[in-house]
């Protein structure tokens, strides 16, 4: 009997973790595969542009803050352009949606 109420005991603890661990994951990357519908970059030597994404599975428009040099200079160079399908991954910062991935699904 004691062998049945400690391992109870272990299961209703190890329950209470995963959910505890839970809320966490949901504040982590959000995953999305979309078409570009409209790029503003920030000025000629900006740091930053917004993407805006339909997305494939929901079909809301999604704006994203791009940041890193290597997906705004394919900005600038035209390597992506509006109509390119697009995956993404993104994290809300401060009630922005950040990039943290940012690329063709056909390849670059």
């Amino acid at each position: 009997m004691k062998k049945l109420v400690s391992l109870m005991l272990l299961f209703a603890i190890v329950g209470l973790a995963s959910l505890s661990f839970t809320s966490v994951a949901s504040a982590e990357e959000v995953k999305m595969v979309g078409v570009i519908t409209k790029i503003e970059i920030a000025g000629k030597d900006a740091k930053t542009a917004t993407a805006t994404l339909k997305d494939n599975k929901t079909g809301n428009l999604v704006v994203i803050t791009v940041n890193d040099e290597l997906t705004l200079d394919k900005f600038k160079d035209h390597r992506i352009v509006e109509g390119d399908e697009i995956r993404c991954k993104y994290e809300t910062e401060n009630g922005k949606n950040v990039s943290k991935l940012f690329r063709k699904t056909a390849g670059c």
